[in-house]
């Protein structure tokens, strides 16, 4: 086992329990959760509003503000990824069941029965595509950005575990490893797992529904409970075979399918008419932000808002380790500017296209008369997709296309969700055992069916809910310790991992050793000479008694620049590297053009880093000893992040 215990076993004992007591006393639990949904509706909704929208105009602010300029990683850092890539990698993360579901039955349902006004109209046909952006637009994503900005921010530039409790580091310091950080943890595995749990429930009724319409089987919670057991059983198997042949190529297959799906209803359908109002419900949208986020209905008491709005802020902030987690890893290198503006705008934009696409599809097919859709989604919300796509030509196989992009949404969503939570019990470890993921895949599609038994979307909206909430509070202090953190870095201050107590003392260099190499400028063939005859005898030495030990080490010289690697299996690899950095001499010139930058002297510094995400470091003229103790201190900090030492 590679787990944090306090993590581990108090997350998996609570899911547990609630999957069995729910499904030994089904009904029992079902009258629990509508009370429980009542409670939080009626106490704690004015929370959840507040909260999602602070967090909004917190990484706008981050974004315009002069921490915007701050890199995620090392101030020398470039993105791993182009521009496009990172776009196409933030579009597939947002997509998911949810968007398949709700794209048909969100805007017909608003349109049909809604908060306040008749239903039916071209009022109400406006009024559900406001609401529906309002659910899938900037502050589900902003949630995502907070969690993703916390993460890369404090694993990449401080250094610190890639987990929700570092974030809280500058608040609490060391007590992050202790009852606190662990607190933290578990709310974010309890949230996620519920999370998850809730998309594998709402994919098993929409593939139901898909069935029913395909090959007429009967809509039931019985069928749903098959359904589950068998998908979560193909994500078992998915989860065993790794993520390059397992979730990577469902991936794929997930966008190539939903681009199919959205390209042929946009341009089969009113494909001018379906641009027009794109474009007229973000302006729209945007035109209503501040309202309709404030929005509590105090006046006017209506049990819309527990049912969508509120649904909809717990299951995204129950999601947020999920999405923040992996949107985190895709951007080292970004400024937080590049990375608020992309995660607000790109998959926004996207959603909000999707949503158009087959929300007003649906609306313009049920007002012209042409299908009952309206009608449809009030009895069978989930069969409101196919009865969209009935409607338009080649509606057989266009179905036959939805149900199987639920069920490889489905199955992706137990993967990798399961991958995630296993990540947080473990400490952030890369590639934990096979069977604890199928632990936690196992229980998703348990809890899932535990929820459908205790009453189908009803229960999976209770849970949700309520299982955000802890961690809704949990993310208030993430953003101050975030805050906090930027503050400290642009008075000049920084966040001491020695205080952790794993680290042997800086390097001492005299006075004397200071004072030369700070005057000093070293050209090319002298920087070559220290690195030829002193670094690498250095690491070299430091090489040779890891073996010696019992343990794999590399060193490799490419250039100007020498890496020693450590591999530990599925805990990761350590890296030191240190190489020649050449920079401008001193110069009185205001401005030079970039050919005289090119062609100016320079003179050159040996700057080292480790794979623990810190800053690059000065470590010219550094003795032999004074650089091997230099390494190991980055090589304790990876250790001990991975419960090695």
């Amino acid at each position: 086992m590679k787990v944090n215990p306090p993590v581990f076993f108090v997350s998996a004992g609570l899911i547990l329990a609630f999957a069995i007591l729910g499904a030994a006393f089904a009904r029992e639990a079902g009258v629990v959760f509508a009370r429980v949904q009542s409670l939080i509706i009626r106490d704690f909704g004015w929370f959840y509003v507040a909260s999602v929208a602070g967090f909004l105009v917190f990484v706008v602010f981050l974004m315009l503000s002069k921490h915007g300029d701050v890199k995620l990683g090392p101030d020398e850092s470039e993105p791993e990824y182009s521009y496009l890539s990172w776009f196409a990698m933030l579009f597939s993360a947002g997509m998911g069941i949810g968007l398949v579901f709700f794209g048909v039955a969100e805007p017909i349902q608003h349109y049909a029965s809604p908060p306040v006004g008749e239903g039916g109209t071209i009022a109400a046909a406006r009024q559900a595509m406001v609401l529906t952006f309002l659910h899938w637009g900037l502050h589900p994503w902003a949630i995502y950005a907070l969690v993703g900005l916390s993460l890369a921010y404090f694993s990449f530039r401080r250094g610190l575990p890639l987990a929700l409790r570092s974030p809280l580091y500058p608040l609490i310091g060391k007590r992050i490893y202790g009852p606190i950080g662990h607190a933290i943890d578990i709310f974010a595995v309890i949230g996620t797992m519920f999370g998850v749990a809730t998309s594998l429930g709402i994919g098993a009724l929409q593939v139901n529904a898909g069935f029913a319409h395909l090959f007429g089987v009967p809509v039931s919670t019985g069928v749903q409970l098959i359904l589950i057991a068998s998908i979560t059983a193909i994500a078992t198997i998915s989860v065993m075979l790794g993520l390059d042949r397992g979730v990577k190529r469902l991936s794929e297959l997930n966008i190539i399918l939903a681009v199919l799906l959205l390209g042929f209803v946009l341009f089969v359908g009113s494909t001018i008419f379906l641009l027009d109002a794109y474009l007229q419900n973000i302006g729209s949208y945007l035109n209503s932000l501040i309202d309709r986020t404030f929005r509590l209905y105090a006046y006017e008491p209506n049990p819309w808002l527990g049912d969508w709005t509120l649904f909809y802020w717990g299951w995204w902030i129950a999601w947020s380790p999920f999405v923040g987690m992996f949107i985190a890893r895709i951007s080292r290198g970004r400024t937080i500017r590049e990375f608020v503006s992309g995660v607000l705008l790109v998959p926004v934009l996207f959603s909000f296209l999707w949503m158009t696409v087959f929300g007003n599809t649906a609306i313009s097919l049920d007002m012209r008369g042409v299908a009952p859709i309206a009608e449809t989604a009030v009895n069978d919300l989930p069969g409101a997709l196919f009865a969209t796509l009935a409607a338009l030509p080649l509606g057989t196989i266009t179905s036959f296309v939805a149900t199987l992009l639920v069920i490889t949404f489905f199955v992706t969503s137990a993967d990798s969700g399961a991958l995630v939570i296993d990540m947080i019990t473990s400490s952030g470890a890369e590639n934990p055992p096979v069977w604890q993921r199928v632990f936690w895949a196992v229980c998703a599609g348990g809890v899932a069916a535990v929820l459908l038994l205790a009453g189908g979307l009803e229960s999976l909206q209770t849970a949700v809910i309520a299982s955000a909430l802890p961690f809704a509070v949990a993310l208030i202090f993430i953003a101050f310790g975030l805050f906090r953190a930027l503050q400290m870095e642009a008075t000049g201050s920084t966040i001491d991992l020695a205080a952790v107590g794993i680290a042997a003392p800086d390097p001492e260099l005299s006075w004397q050793q200071r004072l030369t190499s700070i005057l000093h400028y070293f050209g090319q063939e002298e920087m070559t000479r220290y690195l030829l005859g002193t670094a690498r005898p250095a690491l070299e030495a430091v090489a040779t008694q890891i073996r010696e030990s019992g343990f794999e080490s590399e060193l490799t010289e490419k250039g100007d620049c020498l890496s020693l690697r450590i591999p530990h299996g599925e805990r990761g690899e350590f890296c030191y590297v240190i190489r020649s950095r050449g920079f401008l001499l001193p110069s009185f010139v205001w401005s030079e053009p970039h050919k005289a930058k090119d062609s100016a002297p320079r003179h050159f510094r040996a700057m080292a880093h480790s794979s623990e995400g810190e800053q690059p470091h000065d470590v010219t003229g550094f003795t032999r000893d004074q650089l091997i103790n230099d390494l190991l201190n980055g090589y304790a900090r990876f250790r001990h992040k991975r419960r090695l030492a």
